[in-house]
């Protein structure tokens, strides 16, 4: 059997992780997700010094060409999941990456840092992170009224997420266009003294490439370790798996924190919520109805939910430009408490 027959036939991969002993398919997965981490951070380091050259906010990288970096993880592993016969991790992952980005790792920045609110940014993507939510649940909802018994969302559905989604980088890029950045063009110039236009395109396909293969190997071994536990698909995608393709992101905010400018965190946890619901979930659907299983409705979509919620009132308690600690504690208890809940009493 050669290496295209892998590549073509999820079965073939499917045998090869089934032979696997459990530690195996824990080892398999950690390294699987170090490749998919490492891939985004080229795509990012890339993407960066090519939107500087273009003098676009810092903010406005973080919730745009960071965010299109950091979501490409889960936007393949969901795709490749629908394809794959596997709809709960194909869905799971889109919703629970915007559970682990905004309960897990801004809870951590927030715990931590206590980041500014960007009040020009946060409410334009802001409310498109709480609206793609919501709009989400309710295309949702109507499956369930037009499929009763069992909800799909399906492609006409998934191609309105990403129609929104080319609306909402329009938007975004005419927005920052319109406020400007005067340190721009300096950073630009630094960037490109650093890194060239060749290795930054290299950074660039090379990190896509190193994607790809990584989300087409977590997926069986994903699958096949929620077969050997006894846990449901969806459970562990919108876990283990969400939290694995969220790692570009808890890095990004981890270096974002080290040099002092942790607003790049706050514009790309919201552009990453935006883009999980309307990239990862929207391409996925596109290729492959997703069925939605009950257990979305009774915790995944409720958490979700309550988290961005969350993170829409402490920007309206505003009063002294910043997010607060206790903020970042209690949504990092609402991502503990989502945790728990599943593995305990799903």
């Amino acid at each position: 059997m050669n290496i295209w027959t892998y590549v073509v036939d999820e079965h073939a991969l499917a045998e090869v992780f089934a032979s696997f002993p459990l530690w195996g398919l824990l080892l398999a997965i950690v390294f699987t997700v170090f490749l998919l981490s490492k891939g985004a951070d080229w795509m990012i380091d890339g993407a960066v010094n090519i939107a500087l050259r273009t003098g676009l906010p810092k903010i406005v990288i973080g919730a745009t060409i960071l965010s299109i970096g950091t979501t490409a993880p889960e936007a393949f592993v969901s795709v490749m999941a629908a394809f794959m016969g596997n709809p709960g991790l194909a869905l799971g992952n889109g919703v629970g990456s915007i559970i682990a980005d905004t309960g897990l790792i801004f809870g951590l920045t927030a715990l931590i840092a206590a980041p500014p609110i960007n009040k020009w940014i946060l409410n334009r993507t802001g409310w498109w992170q709480l609206g793609s939510a919501v709009f989400l649940v309710a295309l949702a909802g109507l499956a369930v009224l037009i499929h009763p018994g069992k909800p799909i969302i399906s492609r006409e559905m998934g191609i309105v997420l990403v129609l929104l989604l080319g609306v909402y980088l329009v938007m975004t890029y005419r927005w920052a266009r319109s406020e400007g950045n005067p340190d721009a063009k300096a950073e630009s110039e630094d960037s490109g003294r650093e890194i060239s236009l060749i290795v930054t395109f290299l950074m660039l396909f090379g990190g896509l490439l190193l994607v790809i293969i990584a989300s087409r190997l977590l997926i069986p071994a994903a699958s096949e370790t929620a077969r050997r536990l006894g846990v449901p698909e969806d459970v562990i995608a919108a876990t283990m798996v969400a939290l694995g393709t969220s790692l570009p992101e808890l890095t990004t905010a981890i270096m974002a924190i080290k040099k002092g400018h942790p607003e790049i965190t706050v514009g790309n946890i919201v552009g990453a919520d935006v883009l999980n619901a309307l990239f990862v979930i929207g391409a996925a659907s596109t290729a492959v109805p997703l069925a939605v299983p009950p257990t979305f409705f009774r915790f995944h979509f409720p958490a979700m939910l309550l988290i961005i919620l969350s993170f829409r009132i402490f920007i309206g308690m505003d009063k002294n430009g910043r997010f607060r600690r206790w903020q970042g504690a209690w949504l990092l208890s609402l991502y503990a408490a989502y945790v728990t809940i599943q593995y305990v009493l799903v």
